[in-house]
């Protein structure tokens, strides 16, 4: 009896050790962690190359105006923000003594040409005589002297005449000139916009720069009606763009909207402003002239070029992707499972994905959370959204 109920004693221990043992794996069992998911899907999916520093909005004309010549400014025709159109004059110097000297010109003109009038007249009649003596020299009735000296009369005139009406173009070239002076004391619009910056006022006196020491210039002359985009793209990601790729167009005061445009310029040089950032200037040209109407130039602006694009691909969120094209799979059993895939064109959003995932199958989206990683237990935290497609 005593041996049996020894017996008993240890079943009983084992029972209760195993119980506990049980009870120990259970408690100790590594809790499931929550995780976003999302379904792997088909869309599109674009390879994209955005500017590394903000860009700007830029006029495609725009002109810092100053006269040609130094002088005190005598009137001031323009304000800033009037609308100008080209050939109008914005400010005028003292000009007094080249006007005078204008009309100083123009009076010589009348009086050379009244000289040449009638150096002209005299030549006329010089050769009148000329033939006149001629045909009395064939009757004898005036010597042969007296028909030569009229003659070399009439063809003196006649040079006089030519004389005369070559000063008829100097004269005219004097007023030419004295015009040419007159208009560099007048600052005219070299086309239409509007006036965004006046630097003088009645009474002052502008310079032209010097070479090499820039001056405010005297009016800043901005053309609305076309504008652009310059925006500094990575070195690395220059050679990729072409002229005539589409683009993306946003804009800090305009969060909300978005533009389409296209490539236009490549510049041919690196900019080494940033020895550690250095860029080349792309510039895009609104795809819509009208929806620019409410841009004003020095907006500052971002632009998405569009390198490449693949409609109705399989995708998955580019925030699943861990480094070296793995992602988390959240399977039947609920433990995480890590998957290596072949990617193909890739954005900020989504990543196309050429093998090694299937359509239906569930990504982890919250890879940055603490304790998800390949086969812990995972709890869904929400439904898997739905993919949005880009913009």
């Amino acid at each position: 009896m005593s041996i049996l109920a020894h017996k008993r004693g240890w079943i009983i221990t084992l029972i209760v050790v195993a119980a506990l043992a049980g009870l120990y794996h259970y408690l100790s069992r590594p809790k499931p962690v929550a995780v976003l998911l999302q379904s792997i899907d088909r869309g599109k999916v674009e390879s994209i190359v955005a500017n590394t520093r903000a860009g700007t909005v830029k006029a495609c004309r725009r002109a810092l105006l100053a006269p040609p010549t130094g002088g005190q400014i005598a009137s001031m025709q323009v304000h800033i923000g009037d609308r100008v159109e080209a050939g109008q004059v914005l400010l005028t110097l003292w000009n007094d003594d080249l006007k005078a000297q204008m009309q100083l010109a123009q009076g010589d003109v009348k009086v050379v040409r009244a000289s040449a009038k009638q150096a002209c007249l005299q030549a006329d009649e010089a050769e009148r005589e000329a033939k006149r003596q001629l045909r009395l020299k064939a009757t004898g009735q005036v010597s042969e002297g007296s028909a030569d000296r009229a003659d070399t009369e009439a063809r003196a005139r006649r040079a006089s005449c030519q004389g005369a009406q070559a000063q008829i173009k100097v004269a005219e070239s004097r007023v030419d000139a004295a015009r040419a002076a007159l208009e560099r004391t007048l600052l005219k619009a070299p086309f239409a916009g509007y006036v965004a910056e006046v630097n003088g006022e009645l009474g002052e006196f502008v310079t032209p720069s010097p070479p090499g020491i820039p001056t405010p210039p005297a009016i800043d002359l901005v053309d609305t009606s076309c504008l652009y985009i310059s925006a500094p793209i990575d070195e690395v990601d220059a050679p990729q763009i072409r002229t005539g790729m589409l683009a993306r167009i946003t804009l800090d005061a305009f969060p909300n909207t978005h533009f389409l445009g296209a490539v236009d310029r490549v510049a041919p040089y690196v900019l080494e402003t940033e020895k550690q950032a250095r860029t080349v200037e792309v510039e895009a040209l609104f795809a819509n002239p009208d929806e620019y109407k409410a841009l004003i130039p020095g907006y500052s602006a971002d632009i998405e070029i569009i390198v490449a694009s693949h409609d109705v691909v399989l995708r998955i969120p580019t925030e699943a992707v861990l480094e070296g094209n793995r992602v988390l799979v959240y399977p039947a059993s609920g433990v995480l499972e890590e998957r290596l895939f072949e990617s193909g064109l890739r954005n900020w959003q989504f990543t196309e994905v050429l093998s090694g995932l299937s359509q239906g199958e569930r990504v982890v989206v919250s890879v940055e959370r603490a304790g998800v990683k390949a086969g812990q237990p995972a709890r869904p935290e929400s439904p898997a959204k739905d993919n949005t497609s880009p913009r």
